[in-house]
């Protein structure tokens, strides 16, 4: 029996011209002053969308705390229930099996792009590991668990709702064991060989599975010494050191450090060198001290998360690539990436540019990346384009 929320009973929210202009244009969020409430203010939920004159353009999320105050599910009217989502949860997994191989992790539910705003899911073999990251979907937690168990039969549901957008919704934050037992580490595939994962305190879920295939795009380009800048767990350097000769991995987090290097000794690697260290810094007195690498990642953490940040982030980008190019040698490869969808694929090759023309050398793009594919962009919503990965190389 579905646990249905049907949008037909709630409350219908009326577009204003600002809303009707988004809605129109394809951009799945209505933000609060968009629209009117005729009948008051209606609970976190499913709502239907109308126009001025009562016609049904479709049905949306209500966040009553939120400044997106509506995330469009539908452009038709729609019964949301579980059934719903078990719909939409087979149409993801059915998108993924057709366009990606078959591997031990991935991101299952990319929010709007699958049209579940709000929502992510990530799979590491049996287990799920979710974030709910409104009030309108967080309503529907029991329908959304029943379609999670129906579609995947996961061992495992793990919550990590500890992200600062469930502030500004109104919501507790927290990681929520739901159903099963999450094993404090886990072990997946990527590629040939086997990393640790550790679902409860990871960055993300557990593993940056947006970079999967960047991984795999950056072993293809590598010779020589390999620096892995902001190295996290380690994922390009792991994927890269078969064809170095040394990688040196650098990152801040003593405890991200320690699973790449037990990820190192799994697969029999003896080519690696950790070093925990802010990777500022150490860019900084590695360029002073004349160190040089035949390839070199940049894979930082988001510099701009919202439009305030981004001149900051721009400085940030500018330094880290700045350092960088300074230290390859002649026809190297600088793999550079930023995950701030604020910073456009535009503004960052301006970036790259500037950063060249400080340190008087060319570069050429030698590929332009994005996340992968089951990270999908939706078309008319840039904020999905997050992920920008540049592989280029020094000329002289």
């Amino acid at each position: 029996m579905s646990r249905a929320v049907t949008a037909a009973r709630a409350t219908d929210l009326v577009l204003g011209r600002i809303g009707w202009a988004r809605f129109k244009a394809g951009h799945p969020w209505i933000y609060r002053g968009q629209f009117e409430m005729p009948g008051g203010t209606p609970p976190a939920g499913p709502v239907r969308i109308v126009d001025n004159r009562g016609k049904v353009l479709g049905t949306a999320l209500h966040s009553p705390a939120s400044q997106i105050a509506l995330r469009v599910l539908t452009r038709e009217p729609a019964t949301i229930d579980t059934a719903y989502l078990i719909a939409k949860l087979n149409d993801a997994r059915a998108y993924r099996d057709r366009v990606m191989d078959a591997r031990g992790a991935r991101r299952e539910v990319f929010s709007e792009s699958d049209g579940l705003p709000s929502l992510v899911v990530d799979r590491y073999g049996d287990h799920l590991v979710i974030q709910v990251l409104s009030a309108g979907l967080e309503a529907m937690e029991g329908s959304l668990l029943d379609a999670l168990n129906e579609v995947y039969r996961p061992a495992s549901i793990l919550a990590r709702n500890e992200g600062s957008v469930r502030k500004l919704e109104g919501l507790e934050r927290g990681v929520v064991q739901k159903s099963g037992t999450t094993p404090d580490r886990l072990e997946v595939m990527e590629g040939s060989h086997t990393l640790e994962v550790d679902p409860w305190k990871g960055q993300k879920t557990g593993l940056f599975l947006d970079q999967f295939e960047n991984h795999a795009a950056a072993a293809l380009v590598t010779k020589g010494r390999v620096l892995d800048a902001f190295s996290c767990t380690g994922g390009f350097g792991l994927a890269m050191a078969s064809r170095a000769t040394e990688v040196v991995a650098v990152d801040s987090s003593a405890e991200a450090l320690e699973i790449a290097a037990r990820n190192a000794e799994r697969i029999g690697l003896t080519n690696f060198k950790f070093i925990e260290s802010n990777a500022f810094d150490w860019l900084k007195n590695s360029d002073l001290a004349n160190e040089r690498f035949d390839v070199i990642v940049l894979d930082p953490p988001a510099f701009s998360k919202n439009k305030s940040d981004v001149e900051a982030g721009v400085r940030g980008y500018k330094e880290i690539n700045l350092r960088a190019m300074k230290m390859l040698s002649p026809g190297g490869i600088l793999i550079t990436c930023s995950c701030s969808h604020h910073v456009t694929e535009e503004l960052f090759h301006d970036v790259l540019a500037a950063a060249a023309a400080d340190v008087h050398r060319r570069f050429r793009i030698v590929e332009k990346r994005a996340q992968g594919r089951d990270h999908p962009i939706l078309v008319g919503f840039p904020e999905s384009y997050y992920l920008k990965c540049f592989i280029t190389q020094f000329l002289d």
